[in-house]
């Protein structure tokens, strides 16, 4: 009788069945490891496409502000003047320091440095097709809605232009930023008005809070404040911010521009060679400005010993700009909860640009106050460029 034989021959043994499943064990080990390994490469490769649009955004944005800054500003009576402003809807120029004092200057490009942590950048320009058109005030201003002006009239000026009232001689007094909200009728004198209310928003006070001579002021034309480009970019958790005179609900907290942003730099282009022969002439030679010096910081650029000073806003000729930003998607941490994806923080403005001219390298503190997961779970890029402040060298 073959029984035994044949109950034998209806399944596996046990040697077979173990070998069987040590086997599937394998080919699931091989899947899960291949599985997570596309993920990771997935995660990184998003991650970089995330860093790639959003720094470029960022860069962009900034980029083109600081191309157009200047406009309006850049007779040497007005860039780099102390400048009294008040917005009725919160905007606030960024501060200075000279001679160990806040100032806030009226200029192209304005830089808060903040060592490692992300800078404040502000780029101020106006619009005014007449650029830096102006007129001379002619009879003393102490107190009034009323300041007097030459007798030929306040051409291509406009009922509600934004205007700058600033002495002759650069850093002999402050500057003033008001609207026009009218003009004197004849048989008076020409002037301009100067009321509040309304769509005068520049004008909280009735009148100037600075008095000025004779002969000794002009009055420049910045034109409508509803494109008048005062920007002021910043960071904070992880999102780049814009202050703007001419975004309504973005004047006073700023508005999103794009977020992963981590950090913005930037640094002064000085042309901090000799002067010219005047103490405000930023040209000291047929050649035109020329970058010398990178500095996060004003320096005493014109050599006037006051760091500060008008002169040196005035001989600012490119800034440099940096944006770092990093990816969406974290890193995932080994067994012992560390990440190694990014073990140094990132340097910026190491490259030696223009030639000959020495860099001023800054490392960036990428860490977002609040993250729960630590900077080096993530991916960054940093992108840099460098802008000629263009309107700096259109002087009058």
């Amino acid at each position: 009788m073959n029984l035994p034989t044949s109950r034998r021959s209806r399944g596996f043994s046990l040697v077979e069945l173990m070998v069987s499943v040590v086997i599937g064990l394998l080919a699931l080990l091989f899947a899960t490891r291949l599985i997570i390994s596309g993920e990771k490469n997935k995660d990184a490769a998003v991650g970089g496409s995330d860093s790639m649009q959003n720094g470029m955004l960022a860069l962009f944005s900034l980029s083109s502000d600081a191309t157009e800054a200047g406009w309006g500003l850049n007779d040497p009576m007005v860039a780099g003047c102390d400048t009294v402003f008040a917005d009725t809807r919160g905007y606030v120029l960024p501060t200075a320091q000279r001679g160990g004092a806040n100032f806030t200057p009226l200029a192209a490009a304005v830089i808060q440095s903040n060592g490692a942590d992300p800078d404040v950048i502000s780029f101020n320009s106006g619009t005014s097709q007449a650029g830096a058109g102006s007129v001379k005030l002619t009879a003393d201003y102490t107190v009034g809605n009323t300041v007097g002006i030459d007798s030929r009239g306040p051409y291509a000026f406009s009922d509600g232009d934004v205007v700058v009232a600033a002495p002759m001689t650069p850093g002999s007094g402050r500057c003033t930023l008001f609207q026009v909200s009218g003009f004197t009728v004849p048989p008076a004198a020409p002037g301009i008005l100067v009321g509040t209310g309304g769509r005068y928003r520049f004008n909280p006070l009735a009148g100037l809070p600075t008095a000025y001579k004779q002969n000794l002021a002009y009055v420049y034309n910045l034109g409508s404040p509803t494109l008048l480009h005062f920007h002021t970019w910043s960071v904070a958790n992880g999102v780049l911010l814009l202050r703007a005179t001419e975004l309504a609900g973005a004047e006073l907290a700023g508005v999103s521009v794009t977020d992963n942003v981590v950090s913005i730099k930037a640094q002064y282009g000085f042309d901090a060679r000799l002067p010219g022969p005047k103490p405000y002439d930023p040209n000291p030679g047929a050649d035109g400005m020329q970058i010398t010096t990178w500095s996060s910081t004003m320096i005493d650029a014109d050599h006037d010993t006051v760091i500060g000073s008008p002169g040196d806003f005035q001989r600012v000729a490119a800034v440099r700009i940096a944006v770092v930003a990093r990816s969406k998607n974290t890193e995932r941490p080994d067994s012992a909860g560390r990440c190694s994806t990014t073990t140094v923080r990132p340097t910026v403005f190491a490259g030696v640009a223009p030639a000959g001219v020495a860099a001023a390298p800054v490392q960036v503190n990428v860490a977002v106050p609040g993250d729960s997961v630590p900077w080096q779970c993530y991916r960054y890029r940093v992108f840099e460029t460098i802008v000629q402040i263009r309107n700096a060298q259109w002087r009058p």
